[in-house]
């Protein structure tokens, strides 16, 4: 037991450390060239300006990636519940799969920024708007593999509940909704990033600017003033909050998977 333990421990200290000394490299080799290259900091700056123009604009950039963060998560979270909701509702019937899934399908291959003057033409408050542009993009992967995992129930355990006298509605809660687990999970963790593009995406499409603006528009507004450095380091906090939803998802899905399906077991051996 002591042995495994040290196993873990060991492995949890190398993913740590292995890319934090990629990304340390990285970092090196971007410093290095902007110094042999002798690029001006307007045209490409350094890793040090890019630190000092995040830490001088906080009081700017950490409002814009609050409220970033908020349409995201919010969206993501709509998205769950509709994704899961509607997958549900989709497999009840062969013919309620027919109708209404080509929907959900056209939905998602319109591009956002084709549809999102009118979604800002409708929604109450732009807000609003950005929430459901967002919210359209991380639907469907959530949809698509619910559904998935859904319809790919063991026939034999269908008919062994169906043996024991199960309704449908037990049979929903105690096989297909654990059996489709896995699918889910991977919808999740598709959904929460394209929740994140689709959100920045969004607030470029409208335009919107103010106190109330997330990083999108202090991205436009740090390009329109040349302030590279500025543009850089909201870029860094998109990536930091890209990186945190999909830590956070992954550790959803190993927290729930791991102590019975195959890849979460593959992953710890």
């Amino acid at each position: 037991m002591a042995d495994l333990n040290a196993e873990k421990r060991r492995d949890l200290l190398l993913k740590i450390l292995v890319p934090t000394c990629v990304i340390a490299i990285l970092i090196v080799i971007w410093d290095l060239s902007v110094r042999i290259s002798g690029a001006a900091p307007y045209i490409l700056p350094g890793p040090i300006p890019v630190a000092t123009a995040l830490i001088n604009d906080w009081g700017i950039l950490w409002p814009a990636f609050l409220v970033t963060a908020r349409i995201t998560l919010v969206s993501l979270a709509l998205a769950l519940i509709g994704g899961v909701g509607f997958a549900i509702f989709l497999v009840q019937s062969r013919w309620i799969e027919l109708a209404f899934y080509p929907i959900a399908v056209i939905l998602q291959v319109t591009p956002i920024v084709a549809i999102s003057p009118l979604i800002l033409i409708y929604a109450p408050t732009t807000q609003v708007a950005l929430l459901i542009c967002a919210f359209l993009v991380s639907f469907f992967p959530i949809l698509s593999n619910m559904v998935q995992g859904l319809k790919s129930v063991d026939h034999n355990l269908l008919n062994l509940m169906e043996l024991y006298g199960a309704s449908p509605l037990q049979t929903l809660i105690h096989l297909k909704i654990p059996a489709a687990q896995p699918y889910f999970m991977t919808g999740l963790r598709i959904g929460g990033g394209l929740a994140l593009i689709a959100a920045v995406v969004a607030e470029f499409a409208a335009g919107s600017a103010g106190a109330g603006s997330g990083l999108a528009f202090r991205l436009l507004e740090a390009q329109f003033r040349l302030n590279i450095p500025r543009l850089f380091a909201a870029l860094l906090m998109l990536s930091v909050l890209g990186v945190a939803l999909f830590s956070l998802t992954s550790f959803l899905s190993w927290l729930v998977l791991h102590r019975w399906h195959e890849s979460s077991l593959k992953r710890e051996n």
